[in-house]
């Protein structure tokens, strides 16, 4: 029997960007967080396994009882689309890692439904 992979949508969701746009603004200035998304609006989608992701960005791995993984899970294995993941590279020779915009959790779920996974992702340079 073949095994379910994950689904992804095309495109990441209006709300996602939004997501990502309040997150970045954390860390850089308004103007920046905006150039950022309106990067992440026009880069083609990558894969990436969920377990470099993971180690890249130097976040740890919630746990399969996390109630948004644990939807994200639930969504997996209905065989519904998640929407892809927003990205920010990193930079190993400044020792910044790279940036999770939107997505952690389904980072995550994908980590846990299978590591080796390919997560869809949007991922950008910035700085």
């Amino acid at each position: 029997m073949a095994r379910q992979k994950v689904q992804w949508k095309k495109e990441p969701e209006e709300e996602d960007y939004d997501a990502a746009f309040r997150y970045l603004h954390l860390l850089y200035s308004q103007s920046a967080a905006k150039k950022i998304i309106a990067s992440l609006r026009g880069v083609p989608q990558i894969r990436q396994a969920a377990k470099d992701l993971l180690r890249a960005s130097a976040l740890p791995l919630l746990g399969d009882d996390n109630a948004q993984v644990v939807k994200d899970l639930k969504r997996i294995h209905r065989g519904k689309a998640l929407p892809p993941v927003l990205l920010v590279r990193g930079d190993a020779t400044r020792g910044l890692p790279l940036v999770v915009a939107d997505g952690y959790h389904r980072i995550c779920a994908v980590y846990h439904f299978d590591e080796e996974t390919p997560i869809c992702c949007r991922l950008v340079e910035f700085g």
